[in-house]
C-alpha cells in the first residue's frame, strides 16, 4: 500500500521545468490542488527565477495557475536562504531546502517535487521524485 499524498508540495525548478513540459504527476498536483481545497501547490521564488532562467516564458505560465502559491523571499527567509547558500546549498534549491523545513503551519515540513533528490541528499528535505 503505498502512502498517502501530501497535503502541501513545493516545485522546484526541476519540478517546473517538468511541469511545463508536460510530465503527468506535476499536472496531476496542480489539478488537485486546484480541485481539492486540502491539497497545496508551492513555488519557492528562486525556483521559479531558475526555472525561468531555463526556459523563457515558464513563470507567467506558473503564474496563471491559480492553484500555485508563489511564496516571497521576506527578510527573515532571505537571510536564512544566505545561509543556506553559504554553507554550500545551490541557490537554486535554497529557498525550496528553507520553506520545507517545519514550521508552525506545517509541522512535518513540505516534501519537495523534484526531478533531483540528489540535490537535497544531505539536507534532512522530503522528497517526491518526478
Amino acid at each position: 500500500m503505498s502512502a498517502p499524498a501530501p497535503a502541501a508540495v513545493l516545485f522546484d525548478d526541476t519540478a517546473l521545468l517538468a511541469l511545463g513540459a508536460g510530465n503527468r504527476l506535476a499536472s496531476l498536483i496542480v489539478v488537485q490542488a486546484q480541485t481539492d481545497p486540502v491539497r497545496h501547490a508551492y513555488v519557492p521564488a528562486l525556483c521559479l527565477a531558475a526555472a525561468e532562467a531555463a526556459r523563457e516564458g515558464l513563470a507567467a505560465h506558473v503564474g496563471a495557475l491559480p492553484s500555485i502559491d508563489v511564496t516571497e523571499l521576506d527578510y527573515p527567509a532571505a537571510a536564512a536562504v544566505g545561509t543556506l547558500i553559504r554553507t554550500g546549498i545551490d541557490w537554486r534549491t535554497a529557498h525550496a531546502v528553507h520553506l520545507a523545513q517545519p514550521t508552525a503551519d506545517w509541522p512535518t515540513g513540505r516534501p519537495v517535487l523534484t526531478i533531483a533528490p540528489q540535490l537535497y541528499a544531505k539536507t534532512g528535505i522530503r522528497t517526491i521524485k518526478l
